[in-house]
């Protein structure tokens, strides 16, 4: 087996196979890419079992084989590599070599038998949107996602179809994101829960396509392609949460404030916070707010006031900064409307000069209560 591939080209794509490969794998197989030879056509796969991503390089060949190959220990070598044509050969007693313009690597292989299977979906749904609007709609929502082992099903973004838009959720129960698009619909109405390691790797690559990508789905797998990368994998298994349940229609106090000004702000002051519980105090009245937290363990203070535009009763209300921060990072609007309306009662933000009508973006947020003065 024998083929000739631009270096940059070939790292480039493996960059983006491993992150679906684990530091620890209970399968030695799974460390290892997967290549298939297919004359001008190269495959290669990684796997974790229970994620697999696949894709496919245009190559100078005449051969035809499958090889697995240590992931990464191929990638720490080809980053070292400047570009250049380099030609891959195996030889006796599984070794691959590597010939490049100065030097010849070899590498040991393993046989392609043991690598699991790609998964099959039957009786599947499909559907198609934008690749950038996907990518917007999962940095939008997988920073709410939690990581608590107990409650696997928030742990990952759900995702809902339905003949009226798509809609997209990640929650923590501290905080949740709501995300949807009112210009893509579907046929029927169908839902699943995407795991967070699957997402995140479409997370780092979809920026860089325009057209585009399918969505196969059924109750156990879903399936992702686009231009030459497909990435299938198993759905977290059980029921979401009712979130529309949770999140308050009625909140008649409305703060209207520059969303870098605020968040600005708020990571000043949320240095001087309790580290446990990151808390701090929005006091509001009129058209100022004063920003305060305090750390009574190590008598460490910290207080701003801010010009807001602000509709409704005079409040006291405690939040998590941490999270206010992780939303704020995550809009890309010039102003935000808090709403509100008891202390006790979770905030909505939301941006408040929206530059697509058919976008909807709704975080919410859980207060946390204030320490008595």
């Amino acid at each position: 087996m024998k083929f000739i591939v631009s270096s940059h080209i070939l790292l480039k794509k493996l960059q983006i196979l491993l992150g679906v490969v684990n530091t620890t794998n209970t399968l030695p197989i799974l460390d290892n890419f997967l290549f298939q030879i297919n004359k001008n056509s190269l495959k290669i796969t990684s796997s974790d079992l229970e994620t697999t991503m696949s894709t496919i390089i245009e190559i100078e060949s005449e051969s035809s084989g499958e090889i697995a190959v240590p992931a990464k220990l191929l990638v720490d070598a080809l980053k070292n590599f400047a570009e250049q044509p380099l030609t891959f050969s195996t030889q006796e007693e599984s070794v691959l070599e590597i010939n490049a313009n100065d030097g010849k690597y070899r590498i040991s292989f393993v046989p392609a038998e043991e690598f699991p299977k790609p998964i099959e979906i039957k009786d599947s749904s499909l559907t198609s949107l934008s690749a950038g609007i996907l990518s917007k709609a999962i940095n939008s929502t997988i920073f709410a996602t939690g990581n608590d082992d107990l409650r696997p099903v928030m742990s990952g973004v759900f995702f809902q179809f339905s003949s009226e838009n798509i809609t997209l959720v990640g929650t923590d129960a501290h905080k949740l994101v709501r995300y949807v698009r009112n210009d893509i619909t579907s046929d029927g109405n169908s839902e699943f829960i995407m795991p967070k390691k699957a997402l995140q790797v479409l997370k780092n690559i979809l920026s860089d396509f325009e057209n585009d990508l399918s969505i196969e789905f059924n109750e156990t797998n879903a399936k992702f392609t686009f231009e030459n990368y497909t990435l299938s994998c198993r759905l977290i298994e059980g029921k979401y949460p009712n979130y529309e349940a949770v999140i308050p229609k009625e909140n008649p106090n409305r703060l209207v404030i520059e969303r870098v000004l605020l968040l600005n702000s708020v990571r000043r002051v949320g240095v001087f916070s309790n580290k446990s519980t990151n808390q701090i105090k929005f006091k509001i009245a009129g058209s100022e707010m004063n920003i305060s937290a305090e750390d009574y363990d190590y008598s460490n203070k910290a207080e701003e006031r801010v010009s807001c535009n602000y509709n409704g009763d005079d409040i006291e209300i405690g939040f998590n900064s941490r999270f206010l921060i992780d939303m704020l990072n995550n809009l890309d609007c010039n102003e935000i409307c808090l709403s509100m309306s008891l202390p006790n009662k979770a905030g909505i933000i939301t941006p408040n000069n929206k530059d697509d009508n058919n976008e909807e973006i709704t975080m919410l947020i859980m207060p946390v209560m204030l320490n008595s003065d």
